[in-house]
C-alpha cells in the first residue's frame, strides 16, 4: 500500500539537517522569544520598587508566571466578564477562573457585580492591581527597548511591523 504522505525532505533546512526545521521554524522561534520576553518583564517587575512588596516577592520567587500575565494583558481597565477575559486570552473559562482566583487572593483583582447585568460578575483591577498594571507597562517598555538595542532599531521595527501584520488576521 502506497504512503499518501509527502516524502520527508532530504535537503538540509535552517538547522543544518533534514530535521533542523523542527528546531528553527517560525512558531518555535516566536515561542522562545515570547518566553524570554515574558521572563524579562517579570524580572523587571520583581525589582520594581513601585510593585507592592508581596507581589514583588512572588515574582522574584517565580510564583507569578507568564500565565498570570494573561490577566494583566487582557483585563479591560473597566473590568471584564470571566468569559470575555478567557476568550481574549485564548484560555478556557475554567483555566482563567483558576488564575482569577489566584490573582484575587494576591489582591490584584476582585469580582464585583456587573453594572449592566446584576446576575453577572465582572473582574476588575484593585488599587494594587493598577500599580501592578503600571509596573507591567513600564517593564514592557523597558524590555522592548532592550530588544531594540539587542537587534538594532531597524530590525526591531521590521519585526514589530511583521508581527503586527501577521497577528492582524488573528481573532483570539
Amino acid at each position: 500500500m502506497a504512503n499518501s504522505l509527502p516524502a520527508e525532505p532530504h535537503a538540509p533546512a535552517l538547522g543544518g539537517t533534514a530535521e533542523g526545521w523542527r528546531q528553527t521554524h517560525l512558531g518555535r522561534l516566536m515561542g522562545h522569544a515570547l518566553r524570554r520576553f515574558d521572563a524579562r518583564v517579570l524580572a523587571l517587575m520583581a525589582n520594581d520598587v513601585a510593585v507592592p512588596l508581596a507581589l514583588s516577592n512572588l515574582a522574584a520567587r517565580a510564583q507569578v508566571g507568564a500565565a498570570h500575565i494573561h490577566i494583566t494583558r487582557h483585563l479591560a481597565h473597566g473590568g471584564s466578564r470571566l468569559t470575555d477575559l478567557a476568550q481574549s486570552a485564548g484560555m478556557s473559562k475554567q483555566a482563567m477562573g483558576d488564575l482569577v482566583d489566584q490573582c484575587e487572593a494576591w489582591g490584584l483583582i476582585t469580582r464585583e457585580a456587573d453594572p449592566h447585568d446584576k446576575r453577572a460578575r465582572r473582574v476588575v483591577f484593585t488599587a494594587t492591581g493598577l500599580l501592578w498594571l503600571e509596573a507591567f507597562k513600564q517593564a514592557v517598555a523597558r524590555a522592548e527597548a532592550e530588544f531594540s538595542q539587542a537587534v538594532g532599531q531597524d530590525v526591531a521595527t521590521v519585526v514589530t511591523l511583521g508581527l503586527e501584520a501577521y497577528a492582524g488576521g488573528y481573532e483570539g
